[in-house]
């Protein structure tokens, strides 16, 4: 198995990470931070709104068993695509929908994948399609959040559960689990 990367964002990286880690395929999460100009930034500076990094994802995958496209469609059917640098209560450009994709055939999955997300929306979708730059993984706190401090969060008991039931619903060939929440 060579392992291949994606990396996506999509609103707060604890509740991304929960979704990804819980399908068939993801050999790998890591919470972390791309799309900006700060070098090494920690998480408060990116909480400020002022480096223009994004809270994001890196997904580590067997390509043998789920593609980059599925991954994608996972990712659109999983968060609101439609909202502009903001998801549910998280405001602010470190929350924006957004693909950094590694390579050419990436960013052409990319696009069709918006394209077909869209079909199901009558909101344009506004996740932007962005070089993927340097990564810097997040603060050890913030790696597997929801299995390791999750459930005493109000915000990510609110937040998370919902995902993993769409998650559940629509791909649920794709769910490692089918009962947890």
């Amino acid at each position: 198995m060579a392992t291949e990367y994606m990396t996506v964002a999509g609103g707060c990286f604890w509740c991304v990470e929960a979704v990804f880690k819980d399908v068939i395929g993801v050999v790998s999460v890591e919470s972390g931070y791309t799309g900006g100009k700060t070098v090494n930034p920690t998480y408060e500076q990116v909480c400020e709104g002022n480096t223009d990094h994004a809270e994001a994802i890196r997904i580590g995958y067997d390509p043998d068993v789920i593609s980059y496209g599925e991954l994608l469609d996972i990712h659109f059917a999983t968060h609101d695509p439609t909202q502009l640098n903001r998801q549910g209560n998280d405001m602010g450009t470190q929350y924006r929908t957004a693909l950094f994709p590694a390579n050419p055939e990436q960013e052409a999955e990319a696009r069709a994948a918006i394209a077909r997300a869209q079909e199901g929306l009558s909101a344009p979708i506004v996740t932007t399609i962005e070089p993927l730059g340097p990564w810097y993984p997040a603060e050890g706190y913030h790696q597997n959040y929801w299995e390791e401090r999750g459930r005493a969060n109000q915000y990510c008991m609110a937040v998370i559960p919902p995902k993993l039931q769409k998650l559940r619903k629509s791909f649920a060939q794709r769910s490692k689990t089918s009962t947890e929440g």
